[in-house]
């Protein structure tokens, strides 16, 4: 496409015009052949699984510092996302009586340029950790929805109107408080995305995370959480994605959303 063409159209779109507007979904009945019994659930748009174990082994409890009434463990591991991930095990934790364990970032997607991500969650009985590992699977087509990505990079938009405990825990959001975090790559990207967001209102910024203070762990990304007054932050993320979504057309591919965009 002639690039003066794609400018234009980029000036003129809305955020629906970049979407793919494939949820998708998960179906464990169909695709857990083998019948495994720690399986919960699988999700193709980001390579996601989710797995419970009954009855943790001892010394693995101890790796997550569990006293021994959190028997049992749920997992939800993906190739792709980080807050896409936590932001759905958020909606699992808060509707049972789970807790999160750990959060672990790690150098993925799939060859991209970004993260993959685990979440374990812990309880005193199995049905609970598998109930949490449940809701976060059904909440990961919308979690998705404004994730952008083509061959050239992505960008990563997420506003939080409440945060829960997992993205508390992950990324230090104030409890219960608007949220928001914008990501971009290649790097400059994200800088800039991460630029606009703070001179666009009055919004708190919590972490600023690159590849050489080990925040981004060494992915080729800018990634900005910050907090504030609820419109502040979604202005602020909104002014972002203009950024974002512009620069990262400029190679002349188009940016296209995992799912149906969730910020409006």
């Amino acid at each position: 496409m002639d690039r003066q063409k794609l400018a234009e159209l980029i000036t003129n779109a809305s955020a629906e015009d970049f979407s793919t507007f494939d949820s998708g979904g998960y179906k464990p009945s169909i695709i857990n052949p083998y019948n495994q019994p720690e399986f919960v659930g699988s999700y193709d748009v980001g390579r996601d699984i989710g797995v419970v174990i009954p009855n943790l082994d001892e010394s693995l409890r101890e790796e997550f510092n569990l006293g021994p009434e959190y028997r049992a463990v749920g997992l939800l591991s993906g190739r792709v996302g980080a807050l896409e991930i936590v932001r759905a095990v958020d909606e699992g934790v808060k509707s049972t009586n789970t807790k999160v364990a750990k959060v672990e970032l790690c150098r993925d997607t799939m060859g991209g340029a970004g993260h993959g991500c685990t979440v374990v969650v812990a309880g005193e009985n199995v049905a609970d950790c598998r109930q949490a590992i449940e809701i976060a699977l059904d909440w990961l087509p919308k979690t998705y929805g404004d994730v952008y990505v083509c061959g050239s990079g992505h960008i990563i938009l997420h506003y939080i109107a409440n945060a829960g405990p997992a993205v508390s825990f992950a990324f230090g959001a104030p409890l219960g408080k608007p949220f928001g975090m914008v990501v971009g790559a290649p790097a400059a990207i994200g800088m800039v995305m991460a630029d606009t967001a703070l001179k666009s209102g009055s919004i708190e910024k919590i972490s600023y995370m690159d590849a050489v203070d080990g925040g981004a762990k060494l992915t080729n990304e800018v990634i900005l959480t910050f907090t504030g007054d609820a419109g502040a932050v979604k202005s602020a993320t909104l002014a972002a994605r203009e950024k974002g979504l512009g620069l990262l057309a400029s190679w002349g591919e188009i940016p296209r959303s995992m799912t149906a965009p969730l910020i409006r």
